[in-house]
């Protein structure tokens, strides 16, 4: 069985509306069936669990693998989460996943992986019906992994990662465009490969970081016409109209949106209703956490709406994440009141040695930002070899937000180690004659380094999508 397909292998669990305590699930069922959960958040109830280190062969035989698969168990964080929900709509979904199998390292790299798997955690905020929610949930997993490169290493695994995210949003977002249902969603996406973190998000869903030391730091960008105005440039520059509800008598009123279909976001999942313009090319953000570790707080905007990202991380401190989970969605709905759908996660990622997340020491109010989150060079081979030593000391590996699809699936940097072949589109994963693709670069209007003899390639169906995104042509798919 294949990576791809091995992940797409899930369990799902319902359950009850809370009354009464009969939501609750007891926290040693789940961790019975070895952490693995999906659910529909459908009206309360809350999952809870944790992830230990697995007893995964990753050091080959004889003494000198097993010390090497010692030495990997006392590396690997553990991890422990919550999730907690009410319902008013039941468009909310999420994903967790804490057993996806990474694909097996090059032949020719000689060490050994001290983290064999890596977690998905992800929040699904539907509009319009639940069908873009749910289709997201159940493929967009399997979408970004088979557009990774296989034979790679852990590091060219990670550094191939941001740009995998892309082309599986994007192949998502074409799927479910072709059923022809009007249905979107927000997707807010987070890998966790050991003391890495990688967020990918579409949407106004948000993932926040709770470092050591209390720094709380945002994974995410709100792609919300109100607030965002790169976006509403760029929408508007594709052939959308930014502007107000208008009522009898001339009035404007509540948020911008984008017209024909008067949705408030920018980017999603779906939306084929509102025109292309709305884009699923997600904003991409990887980071490495210092030994000290941290907690991250994924939620649907029923949590944002009522608290500020400070704020929802102060409710829940102290607590542990399956609590903390709970706590969140509390404080949201005493503060707003259930409005929408209100869907949180929360992830403690955990020293080794370690049961539960240490408790943050009160920020330093004079402590600079800039001191704590820390860009990083950009020299592929210096990418994941730092060691950290300060508490709290969080390392940004790569950032990018960028709507086109030229700048995102551009030619790699490292040589070419982690590119997709020639012969493949790199958005579908289809097979191209060699005559037949078409470079991601050609006739790219908005990229400054348009260069259309080179790669990656695509097939002539996602050209017609990365050419509708950009407003130079219609979608051509029909609405049913």
């Amino acid at each position: 069985m294949s990576s791809s397909s091995a992940v797409a292998h899930q369990h799902q669990h319902h359950h009850p509306q809370q009354g009464g305590g009969s939501g609750l699930v007891p926290l040693a069922a789940l961790i019975k069936e070895d952490a693995r959960t999906e659910r529909r958040s459908g009206g309360g109830g809350d999952v809870g669990s944790r992830i230990c280190a697995r007893d995964e062969d990753v050091g080959g035989s004889g003494a000198g693998g097993e010390a090497a698969e010692e030495e990997a168990r006392r590396q690997r964080p553990l991890l422990r989460y919550g999730c907690a929900a009410q319902s008013k709509k039941g468009e909310d979904f999420f994903l967790l996943r804490t057993d996806c199998p990474r694909p097996s390292t090059s032949a020719s790299s000689s060490v050994a992986s001290p983290y064999p798997i890596f977690a998905v955690f992800a929040v699904l905020d539907g509009h319009n019906g639940n069908a873009a929610a749910i289709y997201t949930r159940d493929n967009l997993l399997n979408h970004v992994l088979s557009a990774m490169p296989r034979g790679l290493s852990r590091e060219e695994w990670l550094h191939a990662l941001p740009r995998a995210l892309v082309a599986g949003f994007v192949k998502t977002d074409k799927e479910f465009q072709s059923k022809g249902q009007t249905s979107g969603t927000t997707a807010t996406f987070v890998i966790i490969d050991g003391w890495t973190i990688t967020v990918a998000s579409v949407g106004d869903s948000r993932c926040i970081l709770d470092a050591q030391g209390g720094n709380v730091s945002l994974l995410t960008v709100d792609h919300r016409l109100e607030e965002n105005v790169e976006e509403r440039e760029r929408v508007t520059a594709s052939g959308g109209e930014v502007g107000r509800l208008s009522v009898v008598g001339g009035a404007e009123i509540g948020p911008l949106r984008c017209w024909p279909g008067g949705l408030c976001l920018s980017r999603s999942i779906g939306d084929i209703d509102v025109g292309e313009f709305i884009v699923p090319v997600p904003y991409v953000k990887q980071v490495k956490l210092s030994n000290a570790g941290g907690r991250l707080i994924i939620a649907s905007d029923g949590i944002w709406d009522a608290l500020s990202s400070e704020g929802a991380a102060k409710s829940c401190r102290g607590l542990p994440a399956e609590l903390a989970a709970k706590q969140v969605v509390k404080e949201a709905l005493r503060t707003r009141g259930l409005k929408d759908d209100t869907t949180c996660i929360v992830v403690d990622i955990i020293p080794p040695g370690q049961t539960m997340r240490p408790p943050s020491p009160p920020k330093k109010m004079n402590k600079l930002k800039s001191l704590i989150f820390r860009k990083k060079a950009k020299e592929p081979a210096q990418k994941l070899n730092k060691q950290h030593s300060g508490a709290g000391v969080v390392e940004e590996i790569f950032e990018e937000g960028s709507a086109m699809l030229s700048e995102r699936l551009g030619p790699d940097s490292n040589g070419g180690r982690t590119s997709l072949s020639l012969f493949t589109c790199a958005i579908c994963q289809v097979d191209l004659e060699p005559n037949e693709g078409i470079s991601v670069h050609a006739g790219s209007i908005f990229s400054s380094s348009s260069k259309p003899w080179e790669g990656p390639f695509l097939c002539s169906n996602c050209r017609d999508k990365k050419d509708a995104m950009e407003g130079k042509r219609p979608s051509g798919v029909k609405v049913l």
